[in-house]
């Protein structure tokens, strides 16, 4: 009966942390493995690769249980998020507080094998993991301040291998949060007559009809700093080739969120996993000529 009973809450927690759903892992990651492969001249230290690659699992975990904190009150009344954990009432807000703050706990100490500066930064990510899930309550961007949450990353990245943060890691900052707002955007289309509703903001609703057109403008510039980041790294014709996959990605989104379907646009918003996979593999392709001896 105890072992049961434990299963089912670990069950519950599983499903309040959306380990079912892994793609906010993947979006996370992506970004952080392109800077640990910037950084690392594409030979990232692999015990710093490893606490990245579980910190991003760790912290994506409590982004979404604070997250589910903070709009308790709203989720019950949107069809795709009334049957979550906390929502649905199956686990109390005391259960969650505590298993975000070990998640938070657990992260931080995988941080602590790190530098002082990555450290430092570590602060600041958990200041916006922590603000991110408020943020659709007082302004229609809070896909950009998720864009920094998941993208802070970064510098940390560059922090931990090279003890600094240079021009190009803040570059690539800056397109991982247009990145965000393209496909937190499309995410948010799934959910605007709903989110209407109960009054929170978005870029969806702030966008309107101009949604497609501006997500494309957003997809061009994201693009074009990926190709920057290209120039200033001195990075070689497959990661170029690379990006133009990714091109064709953004495309093949502008197709799927064409008549604002919502299932058609969070298959647009899955897309971005491909899309995140490609430009790493054009880096690791990129700099294998160069670590092969």
């Amino acid at each position: 009966m105890i072992i049961e009973r434990l299963e089912n809450r670990l069950c519950e927690y599983a499903l309040l942390m959306r380990l079912h759903r892994p793609i906010g892992i993947y979006l996370l990651l992506w970004p952080t493995l392109w800077a640990l492969w910037l950084a690392g001249n594409g030979q990232p230290p692999r015990g710093t690769t490893l606490v990245f690659i579980i910190g991003v699992a760790l912290m994506r975990s409590a982004g979404c249980v604070m997250n589910d904190i903070a709009d308790r009150k709203f989720d019950p009344h949107v069809a795709r998020t009334r049957d979550r954990p906390l929502a649905a009432g199956r686990v109390s807000l005391g259960e969650a507080v505590g298993v975000a703050s070990v998640l938070c706990l657990l992260a931080f100490a995988l941080v602590l094998t790190q530098n002082a500066l990555t450290v430092k930064l570590a602060f600041i990510g958990l200041a916006l993991a922590l603000t991110y899930p408020f943020m659709k309550r007082f302004h229609h961007f809070p896909q950009l301040h998720l864009g920094a949450a998941f993208g802070w990353g970064i510098p940390m990245a560059y922090a931990a291998i090279t003890d600094t943060v240079p021009l190009v890691a803040w570059v690539l900052f800056a397109g991982n949060i247009l990145w965000s707002a393209i496909y937190d955007t499309q995410y948010a289309m799934v959910d605007r007559e709903d989110d209407l509703k109960i009054g929170v903001k978005s870029t969806a609703i702030l966008f309107g009809e101009q949604d497609r057109r501006i997500i494309g403008y957003l997809q061009l510039a994201f693009i074009a700093l990926l190709i920057g980041i290209g120039l200033l790294t001195g990075r070689g014709w497959l990661y170029y080739l690379a990006c133009f996959v990714a091109a064709w990605f953004a495309l093949y989104q502008q197709y799927l969120i064409h008549n604002r379907v919502p299932e058609d646009c969070f298959k647009a918003f899955l897309n971005n996993n491909g899309l995140g996979s490609v430009i790493f593999c054009g880096l690791l392709l990129d700099f294998l000529p160069a670590s092969t001896p």
